[in-house]
């Protein structure tokens, strides 16, 4: 009889990575949260641009204005300053958990999708590198790619109990640095300058861009260190794992308390930040109270992407095309990298001391203007591309420059074999 062979098993990283998932076919929820979360980063960012004014107690907010200026400063502190990052950590670490179920579901092994995201990472601190000597020294693109490549390792195959203990940790650990601070007697020694607004104060841009690598390269570790973006990354981890946004009818009552609990909790920290900022409360510390505003951005930002859930639940429901609006968040949210460093693109240069200076123009409530604007222009960009079918530039080059390596081993492997 002949006799006949089996063929040799192909070598680990010979299986080609997964295709990314089809635009049509990607869950609701996640992308309506990062198309919203945008408008939030845009608010978060604008009053980083008022060159001239003077800094009050509350991150980058100036000191005065008249009425229209402390409404949209008070807006600002309460729904979105603290309250993007930490959302955007959640979002971060829930996508991670969906790529790495799709590339194990394509028949990647566990080995080479583990290195499809470490080089991911690694290509998001390159990114952010870039994006902060170029333009934007608040850049949060490199902070999330060195998060991932330093907790996904410590904690992605992690059991769900020893998630939610680290979780747990991290929230007990804030919550008592943050009252501590908040008790600190104020000091009396007089503010330094403020590195973040001389960066955006100086007219060459030569100079810009050593003073923009100087903000930016701390900021990597002291964003992970205040333990807010490792909790909220932590929490959308577990999230992913039980895809709690892409298919929220199996979690309504998680969703629900998370959403109520967690807005309030943040809102209300919020209300007493913007209170304090516009002279009506005093505390014995102003300035202190502000890790307790910070610390409940965790609440705030995990709150709204659960009530992101609640809404594409909502949809799903009556089994009815989303409206406009709505699907054209999503397609900015399917483009939110791109979004993102789209608001640099226009927020610089007309607004920075090198560009044309019009951020000393401004008052709080313009630039919050400004900020709503360009986000609708990204909206719009974002929603004509998607339906011509098109991804977004940045996206596309991230995806280039992450699978070009796995697919330069997978054909390897044949030979090794």
């Amino acid at each position: 009889m002949p006799t006949t062979t089996t063929p040799p098993l192909p070598a680990s990283g010979a299986a080609a990575p997964a295709l990314p998932t089809p635009l049509r076919d990607r869950a609701l929820a996640p992308d309506l949260a990062r198309g919203m979360m945008l408008l939030l980063i845009a608010l978060a960012h604008t009053p980083w641009f008022l060159f001239t004014a003077t800094i009050g107690v509350t991150l980058m907010h100036p000191a005065d204005g008249g009425v229209a200026d402390r409404i949209a400063q008070a807006f600002t502190i309460i729904v979105v300053d603290a309250r993007t990052h930490t959302m955007f950590a959640f979002l971060f670490a829930y996508g991670i958990g969906q790529l790495h179920a799709r590339q194990i579901a394509g028949g990647t092994s566990e080995r080479d999708a583990r290195r499809l995201l470490r080089t991911r990472h690694l290509w998001m601190l390159g990114f952010g590198l870039v994006h902060a000597v170029l333009l934007w020294q608040g850049d949060i693109l490199g902070t999330y790619g060195l998060m991932g490549l330093l907790f996904v390792p410590l904690f992605f195959k992690r059991r769900d109990r020893t998630l939610k203990i680290w979780i747990a940790v991290l929230l007990g650990l804030g919550a008592a640095f943050s009252a501590a601070m908040a008790m600190l007697p104020a000091g009396g020694a007089a503010p330094a300058p403020n590195l973040q607004q001389l960066t955006v104060a100086e007219g060459d841009y030569v100079t810009s861009m050593l003073l923009r690598l100087t903000a930016w390269a701390p900021s990597l570790l002291s964003g992970i260190a205040t333990l807010a973006l490792p909790t909220a990354f932590l929490i959308g981890l577990l999230a992913a794992r039980h895809r709690v946004l892409e298919e929220p009818s199996r979690h309504l009552p998680l969703l629900r308390g998370t959403a109520v609990i967690g807005i309030a909790v943040g809102w209300s920290a919020g209300a007493v930040q913007a209170l304090v900022h516009i002279g009506v409360l005093d505390l014995p510390n102003p300035a202190a109270f502000g890790m307790v505003h910070f610390y409940t951005g965790i609440f705030a930002g995990v709150g709204y992407a659960a009530l992101f859930g609640l809404v594409a639940h909502r949809f799903a429901a009556r089994g009815t095309t989303p409206p406009l609006p709505v699907r054209a968040l999503v397609s900015l949210g399917r483009r939110s990298l791109s979004g993102y460093l789209a608001q640099s693109v226009v927020f610089v240069p007309v607004l920075a001391a090198w560009g044309f200076a019009l951020g000393a123009q401004l008052s709080s409530w313009s630039a919050l203007c400004v900020g709503v604007g360009t986000w609708l222009l990204t909206v719009v960009v974002a929603h004509a591309l998607d339906r011509a079918g098109v991804r977004g530039p940045a996206e596309t080059l991230l995806r280039k420059l992450t699978y070009r390596s796995a697919r330069r081993r997978a054909r390897k492997a044949p030979s090794a074999a």
